[in-house]
C-alpha cells in the first residue's frame, strides 16, 4: 500500500511540476520530457527483465544443483543457529535459510549479478512458507531490509571508478563505505527486530555480531598493509576466487551424490527465465515513475530547496554535490551511479563531495528497486512496513557516509 501511494506520488509530482514549467515558461520541453521519460524507462525495464534472464537462468541453475547435492542443506544448517533467531518464522534447516545466507554474501562481496538471482529464490522459499500469500510475512521483511541496507565488504565498482577518474588514492574511501554500510545495516537489523519482537541479546545474536565485527576489523587490517594500488586488484581477485569456489564445490557435492548435475542445472535455469518474465511488469512501473520524476525536474527542485534550508542554518554545505547521489540512490541504480560520475566528472575524483558520494553509492542499494523486484518475483502486493524501514536504513547510511566523511576527509 505504501509503495502505491508513492508510485502514485511519484507521478503526479512529474506531471505538476512539467506543467509548472510550461506555464511560467511557455516552453513545452519540460512536458516532452516526462513523455521521452515516459516511454525510455518503459523500455529500460523490459531490457533490465531480459538483460537478467540469463544470470537468473545461470544462478538459478547453480543452486538447484546446490540443493539436490545437498551444498544449500549444509549451508543451511551451519547458518540457522543465527538465522533462525531473526528469522524465527523459518524452520531451522530450511533451504531458505542457505539461499538468504548466500545472498546475503554475494552482495557483501559486491557482487550484485550475482546476488539478484539468489535473493529471488530466498524470496520464493519464504513465500512457500508465508501463509497469506498477498501479504509480506516478517521473515520477508527483515530480508528485505537487511538487503536495501547493502551491506559491502568489497566495493570494487566504486574503487574502479575512482581510479578512471584519476583519484590520487583510489581506494581511500574503503574504509568509510565499510563503516557506513556495517551501521546502517545494523541500525536496519536493530529497528526491524524491535518492531517484530526479536531478542537481539540472545548469546548466538550477539556471538554472530561480534564475529562479523571482528572480521571486517581484520579485512581492514589486513588491506591496509597491502599497497594502495594494488587492493582493487587483489579485492577483485579475492572476490572472483571466492564465486568459483562456490560454483566447484556445488558441482563437486552434485557428483559425489551421483546427481544428474546437467538437468538439474537446467531444470534450474527454467525456473530463471520463468522469473525474469514475471518481474517486467513491476520493474517497469518503479522505473517509469522514477523517469518521469527525475525528467520533469522535480528532483533539481527538491536538491535546490534542500540547500537553501541548510545554507540558512550556518551548516557546512560542502557535502551538496553529493545529494543528487543520496536521492536518487533508494530510486534508480544506474540512476544514482550517474550522479556519482556526475559528481566526479564536475568537481574531480578528490573533492570532498565527489568522496561523499562514493561513499554514499558504496554502502546502500536501491531500495525501491530491490522492493519491485523481490516483492513482485513472488506477488506480495501488501509490503507492510517493507518500505518505511528500507528507508530508514537508507537515512541512516546517508546522515552516517556524510558524517564519517567528514571526519576523514575534511
Amino acid at each position: 500500500m505504501v509503495l502505491n501511494y508513492i508510485w502514485i506520488a511519484f507521478l503526479l509530482i512529474a506531471v505538476v511540476v512539467a506543467a509548472i514549467q510550461v506555464i511560467a515558461t511557455g516552453n513545452v520541453a519540460a512536458l516532452s520530457a516526462v513523455m521521452d521519460a515516459m516511454f525510455a524507462s518503459a523500455k529500460s525495464g523490459f531490457e533490465i527483465s531480459i538483460g537478467l534472464t540469463g544470470v537468473l537462468s545461470l544462478w538459478l541453475g547453480i543452486m538447484k544443483i546446490g540443493e539436490r547435492g545437498g551444498a544449500i542443506g549444509f549451508v543451511s544448517r551451519l547458518t540457522s543457529p543465527f538465522f533462525s533467531k531473526i528469522f524465527p518464522d523459518v524452520p531451522k534447516g530450511h533451504p531458505a535459510m542457505g539461499s538468504i545466507f548466500m545472498n546475503l554474501s554475494t552482495n557483501m562481496l559486491g557482487l550484485d549479478n550475482a546476488a539478484t538471482p539468489l535473493g529471488l529464490k530466498a524470496m520464493k522459499e519464504l513465500q512457500e512458507l508465508n501463509p497469506h500469500k498477498e501479504t509480506a510475512s516478517n521473515s520477508m521483511v527483515m530480508f528485505l531490509v537487511l538487503n536495501t541496507s547493502g551491506l559491502t565488504l568489497i566495493p570494487i565498482t566504486v574503487m574502479t571508478y575512482r581510479a578512471q577518474f584519476g583519484a590520487v588514492n583510489p581506494t581511500d574511501v574503503f574504509l568509510p563505505i565499510l563503516l557506513t554500510t556495517f551501521i546502517s545495516t545494523f541500525a536496519g537489523l536493530i529497528l526491524t527486530a524491535i518492531i517484530q519482537k526479536i531478542n537481539l541479546f540472545q548469546r548466538v545474536i550477539m556471538l554472530t555480531i561480534g564475529g562479523v565485527m571482528a572480521g571486517i576489523t581484520g579485512l581492514i587490517v589486513l588491506l591496509t598493509h597491502i599497497p594502495q594500488e594494488a587492493m582493487a586488484t587483489c579485492s577483485a581477485l579475492l572476490t572472483s576466487a571466492i564465486i568459483l569456489c562456490i560454483i566447484c564445490a556445488f558441482i563437486i557435492a552434485g557428483a559425489v551424490k551421483k546427481v544428474n548435475v546437467y538437468d538439474a542445472f537446467v531444470e534450474g535455469a527454467k525456473d530463471g527465465f520463468k522469473v525474469a518474465v514475471g518481474i517486467i511488469p513491476y520493474l517497469v512501473a518503479i522505473l517509469v515513475a522514477i523517469g518521469m520524476f527525475r525528467a520533469s525536474g522535480a528532483m533539481d527542485w527538491l536538491l535546490e530547496g534542500i540547500t537553501y534550508l541548510f545554507s540558512l542554518s550556518g551548516i557546512n554545505t560542502d557535502f551538496v554535490g553529493a545529494l543528487p547521489t543520496a536521492l536518487m540512490k533508494p530510486l534508480s541504480g544506474s540512476g544514482a551511479r550517474g550522479m556519482m560520475l556526475d559528481a566526479m566528472a564536475s568537481y574531480g575524483a578528490d573533492n570532498f563531495a565527489s568522496r561523499v558520494a562514493c561513499i554514499i553509492q558504496g554502502s546502500t542499494d536501491t531500495t525501491f528497486y530491490i522492493l519491485a523486484l523481490y516483492f513482485g518475483s513472488v506477488g506480495i502486493r501488501k509490503m507492510r512496513n517493507a518500505v518505511p524501514l528500507g528507508l530508514f536504513a537508507d537515512l541512516v547510511s546517508i546522515v552516517t557516509a556524510i558524517i564519517i566523511s567528514y571526519i576523514f576527509f575534511h
